[in-house]
């Protein structure tokens, strides 16, 4: 299905004429029908997120990257929990995440949603590649896991690159990481260059700090 036909399904799942939408957008009712005849294929984050908003969908569902059967859990930053879990400044190649020096801080963290046998951390989100769906200085929860059972959101090391948040998909022959803002082509790995990526774990919840 393309980023047209899941507006349009969504839309009349909704309820709404194409004028209602345009009006709540404020748009005009051809930029509607060219967003559903897919003649904008890649929309900006200026149009995605209020798209997604009214439609009452994630950006990443718009874009066709809602794989998960449950969508990452937002919350709002709390400390009421019960599990102290590290904030971690970064996860780097041959380098000991967990190391105290590489700890900023704990956050209190719900137990219910740590898995035994698993170690867990938090990470702050860097860059605007995962734009609208996680924001610059948002907490990701990480559960250190290097098999992926599905695609998902995850944290994989790249060559020396620090720890990066991505659209994590792996097939026999290729992995490829794709970013949630659209101006941010996907990085793709055949073969031999699968190498170069090792998964870190898959995010499990999300804290948004303003």
């Amino acid at each position: 299905m393309t980023i047209g036909e899941r507006i349009k399904e969504r839309r009349k799942e909704l309820g709404l004429t194409v004028d209602e939408l345009a009006e709540r957008l404020g748009k005009n009712r051809a930029t509607i029908y060219r967003y559903e005849s897919n003649d904008i294929e890649k929309l900006p984050t200026t149009v995605l997120e209020p798209l997604a908003k009214v439609l009452n969908v994630t950006p990443a569902y718009l874009m066709g990257w809602k794989t998960n059967d449950t969508p990452i859990k937002k919350i709002p930053y709390s400390e009421a929990n019960c599990v102290r879990v590290p904030l971690i400044g970064r996860v780097a190649a041959g380098y000991n995440c967990h190391a105290e020096e590489n700890i900023s801080e704990y956050i209190m963290t719900d137990s219910d949603i740590l898995k035994d046998g698993y170690q867990h951390f938090w990470l702050e989100v860097k860059g605007d590649s995962m734009e609208p769906e996680l924001h610059e200085k948002d907490l990701v929860l990480v559960r250190e896991q290097e098999v992926l059972d599905k695609e998902c959101y995850a944290v994989v090391n790249v060559d020396a690159e620090d720890g990066l948040v991505k659209l994590v998909d792996i097939e026999n022959t290729r992995i490829t990481l794709s970013s949630v803002n659209p101006y941010y082509p996907p990085r793709v790995f055949e073969f031999e260059e699968m190498n170069r990526v090792k998964v870190i774990g898959p995010v499990i919840e999300v804290k948004r700090r303003f």
